[in-house]
């Protein structure tokens, strides 16, 4: 039975196997709007899904269909009503880990054809040994400067580093040394936190910008024998690494992961092949990390090519910014964004503007 509660983000949910009285959600942070991504908020369903059931047990009558101009807070019991056929039998890959099993009831509901190829798992934070010989490093004063390229990256060092020393120690060590932020998501991290920033790269905020700003800025944040720790978040920028030794710094790579492939890649590798053979329609990207390990397994199936030929002929969902902009640096262009960065909006979304999209995707003109 599929109830819906309008004004709460348009929420629905599958009453018979929602996981109510546990916190099984948790947020995938390598996502999309900073941690935010590709997941609802957990106390929102949780909470969503207990006032349906409340509602339900004391509503009499309720029939009938959620609209998008329904009244808030309105519960509709959605049982007889036909699902939208909008993929009207698309194949639709999703990359979907923990949230595998819903996303393909969603896309099957709409009628697309769903196949998902989990791409992540979640690797506990004291296993980043990297990060935690950084942390101890810093608080030896063994850095002069530390440079944050993203801002979900500069939070997980931050929760990384927890895990051994207080926050505001972490803080005040940061506090005594330059500070240099590549754009606006670790800036505004860092003066969150207090935190005075030396330098920050100006749009559009790549590593070319980056370098060429502690370039113009050389006299005041000099890199010259100075010893630098680097944040990376996902997949290693060598040139911006490069870049920072030939001008003279020390160079320390702290990467943070909090995810990893997959034990089992032999579905994601399926799912690749699958493209590469132009055997799939649409493709659902939830978090920035699914494209980072898409690629990355593509490379080493030696299949990158023909798969990034296949995707100029599919349509690219992506759930929002934070994801967009990690497939347009792979040079990938998302065909489209939900209105609200959430699963549902995406499935829908997509749903209902696949068709065209493929139309023009793969008409001689395309």
């Amino acid at each position: 039975m599929l109830v819906c509660i309008a004004g709460v983000d348009h929420f629905y949910t599958d009453l018979a196997g929602f996981p109510i009285g546990k916190n099984e959600e948790r947020r995938e942070r390598g996502s999309n709007t900073e941690g935010t991504e590709g997941t609802e908020k957990t106390w929102r369903e949780t909470l969503t899904a207990f006032l349906c059931v409340l509602c339900a047990l004391c509503v009499k009558d309720f029939s009938g269909v959620c609209r998008e101009t329904a009244t808030y807070g309105m519960i509709v019991l959605m049982e007889s009503v036909e699902p939208k056929k909008n993929f009207a039998g698309l194949r639709v890959l999703s990359l979907e880990s923990r949230r595998g099993p819903e996303m393909a009831k969603l896309i099957a509901s709409y009628g697309g054809e769903a196949t998902v190829a989990p791409s992540m798992r979640e690797i506990p934070l004291e296993s980043n040994t990297e990060a935690l010989a950084f942390a101890r490093t810093l608080m030896d004063g063994g850095f002069d400067m530390v440079i944050f390229l993203t801002g979900v990256g500069t939070r997980a060092l931050a929760r990384v580093v927890e895990t051994i020393y207080p926050l505001e120690q972490y803080l005040a060590e940061l506090r005594k040394i330059a500070v240099v932020a590549r754009g606006p998501k670790p800036v505004a991290v860092l003066r969150e936190w207090n935190v005075q920033i030396a330098l920050t790269a100006p749009e559009p905020n790549t590593w070319r910008e980056l370098l060429r700003a502690l370039d113009e800025h050389a006299a005041a944040v000099t890199l010259k024998g100075r010893r630098v720790a680097v944040q990376e978040y996902g997949v290693s920028n060598r040139e911006l690494l490069a870049g920072l030794e030939e001008r003279g710094g020390k160079i320390t790579s702290v990467p943070v992961y909090e995810w990893a492939l997959p034990a089992d890649t032999g579905p994601l590798r399926s799912a690749i092949a699958a493209i590469a053979r132009n055997e799939m329609d649409v493709i659902l990207f939830t978090t920035a990390t699914q494209a980072d390990h898409l690629l990355q397994i593509a490379k080493e199936m030696n299949e990158e090519g023909a798969m990034r030929g296949a995707l100029s002929r599919m349509v690219v969902a992506s759930i929002g910014p934070t994801t967009s902009e990690r497939l347009r640096e792979y040079g990938i262009a998302p065909d489209l964004e939900p209105a609200h960065p959430k699963m549902g909006y995406l499935v829908s979304e997509a749903a209902q503007r696949s068709a065209e999209l493929l139309r023009r995707k793969r008409s001689p003109a395309g």
